[in-house]
């Protein structure tokens, strides 16, 4: 029996304890801003608003602390949102042990002072304690693993090893995991295909999309190369396999075929999806800034579409 942390008690998060707990792990769930949703979790027999779903007697709950990292934790698993980041690598910081850190968290931070792009598991290795993080990503819709539909993802090291030791972890007959050693290229890969998932929902017809989907892959191979990864990565779980999953009923892909009918982006939200929120068009503004002073656009047409279209809320034009 391995002792886990999950911080972040959102829908990835909590999902993630089901798998750990049926593999006899000892879990403790923490979340740290939104005191709200632990209170949630604890007054109503560990009922999670988000997944439907009773999470597990098992299950431990506590309130976050910084101290709570200095337990004996044999991984910890950052499940919080890309905002919540920064956060945690403050108090990441500190680390005592040589924990086994796992992150979950999707997405690409803009550096305004280097004016580079950079993941989150080197944000959260900005302190130069060179933790021992791996990531872990791929088609993974919390609601579906939460009640054990099957699921593959992949876990990246440089070391292939630590990423085995964590797969025996978390693996089970339901959440099948795959290795890669290619830490730049599943981390980006996951992270664009928000943008190109709402791409590809905004095309005018399944004929339309499909094009589009092939386009984008052309696009990601291209990107992942340019930011040092593997091309083979994008035909992974990381790359084509999360696309697939986003594309074909994600609020990402929501929101493009709202582009699609040729509403801005503002108006969109406003009108359709208030309360929901785009991965995408997060990471678009975030990525903007780079992409588009530093990237040949000839390259890459359909992200430089969409990221105008977010960026300056205009209606988006896509030449097919």
């Amino acid at each position: 029996m391995k002792k886990v942390l999950i911080i972040g008690a959102g829908a990835m998060g909590a999902a993630f304890s089901v798998p750990l707990i049926d593999n006899n792990q000892k879990v403790t769930l923490t979340e740290p801003y939104n005191l709200n949703l632990l209170k949630k979790l604890k007054n109503k027999k560990k009922f999670h608003p988000a997944l439907k779903i009773n999470l597990s007697n098992k299950l431990n709950l506590k309130k976050f602390s910084p101290e709570l990292l200095n337990d004996k934790w044999d991984l910890i698993v950052v499940a919080v949102s890309s905002v919540g980041i920064d956060m945690i690598k403050n108090y990441l910081k500190d680390l005592k042990q040589k924990t086994l850190i796992l992150v979950l968290t999707k997405g690409l931070k803009f550096q305004k002072k280097s004016k580079k792009l950079i993941s989150m598991s080197e944000q959260l290795n900005q302190n130069k304690q060179n933790l021992n993080i791996s990531i872990l990503k791929g088609p993974c819709l919390a609601k579906e693993l939460a009640r054990k539909v099957k699921s593959y993802t992949v876990i990246a090291n440089k070391n292939i090893s630590i990423a085995k030791k964590i797969g025996k972890i978390i693996s089970t007959h339901y959440y099948k995991t795959e290795y890669s050693s290619d830490v730049k290229g599943v981390e980006f890969s996951s992270a664009i295909k928000n943008i190109y998932s709402m791409i590809i929902g905004s095309g005018q017809g399944n004929n339309t999309s499909s094009a589009l989907f092939r386009k984008s892959i052309d696009e990601m191979k291209y990107l992942i190369k340019f930011f040092r990864g593997r091309e083979e990565t994008v035909y992974g779980l990381a790359g084509i396999g999360d696309l697939y999953v986003s594309a074909v009923g994600g609020r990402n892909s929501k929101m493009g075929e709202y582009l699609g009918k040729g509403f801005s982006f503002k108006n969109a939200k406003k009108k359709f999806m208030r309360n929901d929120t785009i991965e995408g068009a997060d990471l678009a503004n975030e990525i903007a800034p780079y992409i588009l002073r530093k990237i040949n656009k000839k390259k890459i047409p359909l992200m430089i579409a969409l990221l105008n279209t977010i960026t300056k809320n205009k209606k988006l034009k896509i030449n097919y």
